[in-house]
C-alpha cells in the first residue's frame, strides 16, 4: 500500500482526536483491507468488565473507513462519510483488547460496501458489521 495513504490513515483515522481517545492503532493495511486495534481500558466498559457496544461500533466505523480509503485510486482531495451501518454483537468483549478486520465487499463508483469482523485478544468473534461508505473527491 502506498506510504502516503498509510500515513494519511494513521493520522486521519487512528490519530484523529476521537481515534486517539479510544486508542486506535492501524495494524495492517493493504488494498481494500485495513486492520485496526483498540486496547482495553476500564473507562470503555458498560457493566462490569464488558466493553461498551458504542466503543466497538466506533472501532468498526474507523476500520471500515480505513478500508474504503485503502485504494491506489484514492480521489484527489478525498472526503468520505459512512452512509449505512449494521452491526451484530456476537459475544461479550470482557476486559480485552479488540481488533477489527475490515474488507471491501464491493467497491462501487463512490459508494462502497465493507464487511468488518471484530475479535477479542483470544480470537473470539465479538461482532460482525456491514458498513456502506461514500468516498469522493473534494474541492481544494
Amino acid at each position: 500500500m502506498d506510504k502516503g495513504i498509510k500515513e494519511l490513515l494513521e493520522t486521519g483515522i487512528a490519530g484523529a482526536p476521537y481515534g486517539k481517545l479510544l486508542g486506535f492503532s492501524l495494524k495492517e493495511l493493504e488494498e481494500d483491507r485495513a486492520v485496526l486495534a483498540m486496547p482495553f481500558r476500564p473507562d470503555l466498559v458498560t457493566i462490569g468488565k464488558m466493553v461498551h457496544g458504542g466503543a466497538i461500533a466506533s472501532l468498526v466505523d474507523a476500520a471500515a473507513t480505513a478500508a474504503a480509503w485503502a485504494t491506489p485510486s484514492l480521489p484527489e482531495n478525498p472526503r468520505g462519510s459512512t452512509i449505512g451501518f449494521s452491526i451484530n454483537y456476537l459475544d461479550a468483549a470482557l476486559e480485552t483488547d479488540l481488533t477489527a478486520d475490515a474488507r471491501i465487499l464491493r467497491r462501487g463508483g463512490s459508494v462502497h460496501v465493507i464487511t468488518v469482523s471484530v475479535e477479542d485478544a483470544g480470537g473470539k468473534a465479538v461482532a460482525h458489521a456491514t458498513v456502506t461508505y461514500k468516498l469522493s473527491g473534494g474541492k481544494k
